[in-house]
């Protein structure tokens, strides 16, 4: 049985899920971000899955239904994927590689993520960023220009604009806070 899932965006989500679910002794075939394969187990089929959306529950998942729904969390991962590998790619824009790996006019990928996301593309790649740029500042490895160019922003002013207007503070105050205010990419939108 294939299930899509929405909000896995790590290998931790991955061995959490696996283990919780086997615990419950269900079978895990194979998983990946966005998709649970689960062996055909005997027994009632209502109950095993009121366990599987339980554990799904419990752990900020959910089982995705429509094809726009699952296409829409493909272009989530696939963005997710692209912020994890820096340097980013000036050379094309998200709306020609979004196209490109999607097979669809970018237009109509757009309307639908905000349809279902309530944000636009744009503005959730662009807070995908700004929280990549708040890990490589704790990380403390990289100048404030350094993030940028590996962020594929044009300047570091650039950069210091958004990250202010996304978060409501400089950059400076960021690496200099006492903690450090990250979210978690399933709860950005």
């Amino acid at each position: 049985m294939k299930l899509n899932i929405k909000n896995m965006v790590c290998s931790r989500c991955l061995k959490v899920l696996r283990q919780e679910l086997e615990q419950l002794g269900i079978k895990v075939s194979s998983i990946e971000l966005g998709v649970l394969v689960i062996d055909e187990m005997a027994g009632n089929h209502t109950e095993i899955m009121a366990k599987i959306e339980s554990v799904l529950h419990t752990n900020k998942f959910e089982i995705i239904h429509s094809p726009e729904e699952v296409l829409v969390e493909k272009i989530k991962h696939f963005l997710l994927c692209k912020i994890e590998e820096p340097p980013l790619d000036s050379t094309v824009n998200l709306s020609q590689i979004l196209s490109t790996e999607f097979n669809h006019e970018y237009k109509s990928l757009s309307k639908l993520f905000s349809h279902l996301e309530n944000t636009t593309l744009e503005k959730y790649f662009i807070k995908l960023k700004i929280e990549k740029v708040k890990q490589l500042i704790q990380l403390r490895q990289y100048t404030f220009s350094e993030i940028g160019h590996l962020l594929d922003y044009s300047s570091v002013n650039h950069l210091s604009r958004q990250f202010k207007e996304i978060t409501g503070e400089s950059m400076t105050e960021y690496k200099n806070a006492e903690l450090a205010n990250r979210r978690p990419y399933d709860e950005i939108s």
